[in-house]
């Protein structure tokens, strides 16, 4: 393994970096909160035109053809700018799922919109008191030509913004079936939910929405389902790494500069202790990241590695998160500087489709 990246790795990452960077100014975050949804629709098209939401479809699409390695990087930039796109939900969730699981038809119908902006995509992983993805409640069951789905979806991200959601759900014979669920067909309700960081979320009730069979995705759904939790997973670590890695450097930065009896506050012990070990997190959490994003993107199983990553995210995010407030003091806590945005996103992270316990716990009856 060698996770040295390319320098069209670096480019990509470099035109994410400087356009989230440009774009996502602690001011205009501000403004963006202070509305009705933190979502910067001119961003979201920005990244259109830097042929960044096509970076892993396939060419055929619109796409340019790169992998998840890639889009891993793409997320981490996101991270490190906790920029107000719904990148996540509609690359990874979405857009992912439908060009390694759909068929011709699906990916003509939905993958050229996603690439030029005009379409945004998520997936309704969690349910109400469920802990496992691949056995949902909500049920599927043969209505005619259609399908009808029933059942509930929570914490579904980006859902209020969404065209399209994809909907796994328990079909009569005990089987699992993937749906491509349009968010204004009837019998569709979202309810908009208050989340840690201020991302767009809601709750997706289903009572009796129809989905035609030519939006069901066939194959095994419960290896598309585990699939999606296993690449979803990654995507949040690199999601983490982004905010981690940033939020040191920003309380390396600050206590560079901060001073304190007549010296930087960083020269002393306890502080460069709390430093130190916070960047050894910061690196845990980048190297198990990598790993899992280079297997899924050589196509290899990655569900341990995965979970590994997720562990380190949750676990070691949250205390370099903890570190940076902290070496901040009180203004670390005062929501006018822009590190508090950081807590935020790293706490949400870390309970966002498992914590850490709960990735050991599978690791363990798993492995």
């Amino acid at each position: 393994m060698d996770f040295t990246f390319s320098e069209e790795q670096e480019t990509i990452a470099k035109v994410a970096r400087e356009l989230f960077e440009r774009r996502t100014t602690p001011e205009r975050l501000t403004e963006l909160e202070a509305g009705y949804i933190r979502h910067d629709a001119k961003l979201w098209s920005e990244l259109a035109k830097a042929d960044l939401l096509g970076i892993a479809l396939p060419e055929n699409v619109g796409g340019t053809g790169h992998g998840f390695l890639e889009l891993a990087m793409l997320l981490a930039e996101v991270g490190a700018s906790v920029a107000p796109v719904p990148l996540y939900a509609t690359l990874l969730l979405g857009a992912d799922t439908i060009a390694r699981y759909g068929d011709d038809g699906q990916c003509r119908r939905f993958l050229p919109d996603v690439v030029t902006g005009e379409r945004l995509l998520t997936a309704g992983l969690a349910e109400p008191g469920r802990s496992d993805p691949t056995a949902p409640i909500t049920t599927a069951r043969r209505d005619g030509d259609a399908w009808r789905l029933d059942g509930a979806k929570e914490l579904v991200p980006a859902a209020q913004l969404a065209d399209t959601m994809l909907i796994p759900a328990t079909i009569n014979d005990g089987d699992v079936g993937v749906f491509l669920l349009d968010t204004n067909a009837d019998g569709v309700e979202i309810r908009s939910t208050d989340t840690t960081n201020g991302e767009p979320h809601g709750d997706v009730f289903l009572d009796g929405a129809t989905v035609s069979d030519e939006n069901r995705i066939r194959g095994d759904g419960r290896d598309t389902v585990e699939s999606m939790y296993t690449r979803g997973l990654v995507g949040l670590c690199a999601i983490q790494l982004g905010v981690a890695e940033r939020a040191l450097r920003m309380a390396a930065a600050y206590t560079t500069e901060r001073e304190q009896f007549g010296r930087p506050i960083g020269s002393f012990q306890a502080v460069q202790q709390r430093m130190a070990d916070a960047f050894i997190d910061v690196e845990a959490i980048r190297w198990t990241t990598w790993h899992a994003a280079w297997l899924l993107g050589q196509g290899r199983q990655a569900a341990r590695e995965a979970g590994i990553a997720k562990f380190w995210a949750a676990e070691a995010g949250a205390r370099v998160a903890a570190t940076a407030q902290q070496v901040h003091g009180g203004i670390g806590i005062d929501t006018t500087y822009p590190l508090f945005r950081y807590f935020l996103w790293a706490k949400h992270t870390e309970l966002t489709l498992g914590s850490a316990t709960h990735q050991l716990a599978r690791l363990g009856a798993a492995y």
